[in-house]
């Protein structure tokens, strides 16, 4: 909520276009991250029907995971000296997607492929289990405190016209559209075509030949890794002081962008993550200095927009509607 306050306050003196171009280039930022986190947790969901309660807690060991490449080991500046934060923090943040992804596949194959078969219920309480048990450890590397992942890209600003973005927001929209192509192809290759079919119908899916568990390895390895990303670039200046016990919190935000989409939908993340990420910033904006709705109200506007669109569309925009007979 810092991105959403700071911009409030610096389109205090702002023309009316101003205003409005940037409070919506500000939302598709934030957006992006919803996007990318919402789009991790459907993908989990759609392959294995598990809802990840942990995957905020992914998301900031992610951030956790960035700060310790970059800060306690030095990468690469031990081996090359001296090197500029963006390239450092970019390899460190490869390292730590990677590093996050090899988590996610490992909490698949200890913790959730043991339970194939048993009630979801059950299932969802071991994922709400390994959430407390990751920002336990996590909160303990930051002694509660915040480590900041600093500004890799600096505070200068784009200026096109009354357009004023940074490039730390332009690059986190890049990273989005970056994902949405790797997506596209991705299901479109044979591994994402097998998880399309597991997320249709298991049972056939087993008759085809398909390795079920290696699906759900692969989807589990794909949600830790986006929900990696969507931790590190919610805890980049300045839309964050840096990353602390607060960060995982970051997925709890973004849970509407899921909803909204549709539960097992992949464009409806991408289009929910948007839709909530502009509704933030524009509430922030434009009813920040509302007195009685109270400063944090920017903050419940997402759950608003997913109550109103659960009101009309039950599944969500793109969710599959479920036929049941009496």
């Amino acid at each position: 909520m810092i991105d959403v306050l700071i911009f409030a306050q610096a389109a205090a003196g702002q023309t009316p276009i101003e205003k409005f171009v940037n409070a919506l280039s500000s939302g598709i930022a934030l957006g992006a991250i919803y996007a990318v986190l919402a789009l991790g947790f459907v993908i989990v969901f759609k392959a294995t029907q598990v809802v990840n309660f942990a995957h905020g807690a992914i998301a900031a060991l992610g951030a956790y995971f960035v700060v310790y490449f970059a800060t306690v080991l030095n990468i690469p500046g031990k081996w090359m000296g001296s090197t500029p934060l963006w390239i450092q923090w970019s390899l460190s943040a490869l390292l730590a997607i990677a590093f996050t992804a090899v988590i996610g596949m490992i909490i698949e194959r200890v913790t959730i492929r043991p339970m194939i078969g048993e009630p979801l219920f059950s299932v969802a309480m071991i994922t709400l289990g390994l959430d407390l048990i990751i920002r336990t450890f996590t909160n303990d590397f930051v002694d509660n405190g915040t480590k900041g992942l600093g500004d890799p890209w600096g505070p200068d600003l784009w200026v096109v016209g009354p357009l004023r973005v940074s490039y730390t927001q332009m690059i986190t929209v890049g990273v989005l559209l970056a994902v949405m192509l790797l997506m596209f192809v991705f299901f479109r290759s044979r591994m994402g075509i097998a998880m399309r079919a597991t997320a249709f119908d298991q049972e056939a899916a087993m008759a085809q030949g398909i390795s079920v568990g290696k699906v759900f390895s692969i989807a589990w390895a794909i949600g830790a890794a986006l929900a990696a990303i969507g931790g590190i670039f919610s805890s980049v200046a300045p839309r964050a002081a840096g990353v602390g016990p607060m960060t995982a919190f970051i997925a709890f935000r973004a849970f509407p962008a899921v909803i909204i989409g549709g539960l097992d939908s992949v464009a409806g993340a991408i289009l929910g993550g948007l839709l909530v990420g502009v509704a933030e910033v524009f509430a922030g904006t434009y009813l920040g200095s509302v007195s009685w709705l109270g400063l944090g109200f920017s903050g419940i506007v997402p759950w608003i927009l997913m109550m109103v669109v659960l009101l009309v569309k039950p599944y969500g925009l793109f969710g599959t509607e479920e036929i049941r007979r009496v």
